[in-house]
């Protein structure tokens, strides 16, 4: 998912370079709630994690 939001972030870049400003701000947008999604999937795995595991 991660490799996703740096796609579409790249693809912003490249659209900004050749002066597609629609383009660019909605990969920008995309990207970024793909990050977010990420990282909420994560903190909530990490905690999932913790949570989960054998105490010895």
């Amino acid at each position: 998912m991660l490799r996703w939001a740096v796609i579409f972030f790249i693809v912003a870049i490249v659209a900004a370079l050749f002066g597609f400003t629609g383009i660019s701000a909605a990969a920008a947008e995309i990207g970024r709630v793909i990050f977010f999604i990420f990282v909420l999937l994560f903190v909530i795995a990490l905690l999932t994690g913790l949570v989960q595991r054998p105490r010895g």
